[in-house]
């Protein structure tokens, strides 16, 4: 910034402090924090006769002319600060500080005067978010009201709804994450604003609802067992009485139930339809599968499947409540040399014709295999094809994978 401010170089300043601090400034307003004052150093420096000399006496007369012209109607709650400086022997007071206030602070910078573009954020919005969540008793900072501002109309006023109905009902603990009942809240809503919910209700509802149970879908393919004539295909839930057939040494897990239904005879071996990242933590509480000796994750090798595999592991990676320690998770399919193997399997359109976006998210349980496959198709930039789904590779190939990881000949994709 210049030695000389001028009205428009503040008012620019201005409105980089509302775009910095105006959550601060609005809470402030409605009783939360300390009242916040945008401030301007007008002549940064220039304080004696001598630094105006070394500026320049025209130089310092237009800017002191300018300044007296637009003094004369400056906003509400915009201070025009006066301090004294000699110049040839001669005391004046001359402006050295602008304040304003957050409404005086708008003012400012919309007026024609200063040429300032608006600030980024409504602020008549944010007054009424903020008016909104004091309204519904929601705890109030500057960090939950621009959470709150970046979200959609209607995601607010389920928010809202949602702290209300907290409210109500001290205990959660009779419905399922899914189940609450929620005016407006559609069953997937919490799995994008839990965490905005907690904070702004100060429970963490999650935490208190019955837990979801686990239910899978598997196949049996050891030999022996499909000898017996016992059926091949089961379904296992958490906490029923029913159990599996065997306890495997092996647990594979598919996104496809293709590849799961017709998956050849390996022994020793579950096939687990897997069911996308929600199934990732209730899988790695299952205990047969933390007790197997492999476990084994194959899926499509798009952004998903490698997100549902860094979570898998990720899960898999945390000791299991009743002691049993962390289980590491292979990978089968999944790494660089598959996605130049299966190259001519490559797609760049899902199902409804869309063309498949790239993935900015990091995925840090990837080995380093898995994510240079990851990142050829999920990068931001060209790239030949995002996506080969599980389906298209011959289930014959996953097998022989298998079993050469069973049989300790493959050094890659463990982590």
């Amino acid at each position: 910034m210049s030695a000389l401010v001028t009205p428009t170089d503040a008012a620019a300043a201005v409105r980089r402090k509302l775009d910095q601090k105006w959550a601060e400034a609005v809470c402030a307003e409605h009783g939360v924090g300390d009242h916040v004052v945008f401030s301007v150093p007008l002549r940064p420096g220039v304080s004696t006769g001598k630094a105006v000399e070394r500026l320049g006496y025209a130089a310092w007369y237009e800017w002191h002319m300018r300044w007296r012209e637009f003094s004369e109607r400056l906003p509400t709650g915009v201070e025009l600060v006066r301090k004294a400086v000699t110049i040839r022997g001669v005391a004046g007071d001359f402006p050295a500080m602008l304040h304003a206030d957050m409404d005086g602070g708008v003012t400012l910078v919309t007026d024609a005067r200063t040429s300032a573009a608006p600030p980024a954020v409504d602020i008549s919005r944010a007054h009424a978010l903020a008016s909104a969540l004091r309204s519904a008793d929601a705890i109030l900072t500057p960090a939950t009201l621009r959470a709150v501002y970046r979200l959609q109309a209607n995601d607010v006023e389920v928010l809202l709804s949602a702290v209300t109905w907290l409210h109500q009902h001290p205990d959660a603990g009779a419905w399922t994450l899914r189940q609450l009942p929620v005016p407006g809240m559609h069953t997937k809503w919490l799995d994008t604003h839990g965490a905005l919910l907690r904070d702004v209700a100060g429970r963490d509802v999650r935490d208190e609802v019955r837990p979801r149970l686990a239910v899978m879908h598997l196949t049996y393919v050891d030999p022996d067992h499909a000898a017996s004539g016992r059926r091949r295909h089961d379904a296992w839930t958490t906490g029923d009485t029913h159990d599996i057939a065997y306890r495997p040494g092996v647990v594979l897990v598919v996104e496809n139930r293709d590849s799961r239904l017709w998956f050849p005879s390996v022994r020793d071996t579950i096939v687990v339809e897997g069911g996308g990242k929600a199934a990732a933590a209730l899988l790695a509480n299952v205990p047969w599968i933390r007790t197997a000796d492999h476990v084994v994750y194959w899926g499509d090798i798009d952004a998903d499947g490698y997100a549902i595999l860094d979570q898998f592991r990720a899960a898999l990676a945390e000791p299991f409540p009743d002691g049993a320690p962390a289980k590491p998770v292979t990978s089968i399919l999944m790494d660089a040399t598959d996605l130049h193997r299966y190259a001519r399997h490559g797609i760049n359109h899902d199902q409804a014709g869309r063309p498949i976006q790239p993935s900015p998210t990091a995925l840090p349980h990837l080995t380093e295999a898995e994510a240079t496959a990851y990142n050829t198709i999920a990068t931001a930039g060209p790239t030949p094809f995002r996506r080969i789904e599980q389906e298209v590779i011959p289930l014959a190939h996953a097998a022989a994978r298998l079993m050469q990881i069973v049989k300790g000949r493959t050094s890659g994709g463990g982590h």
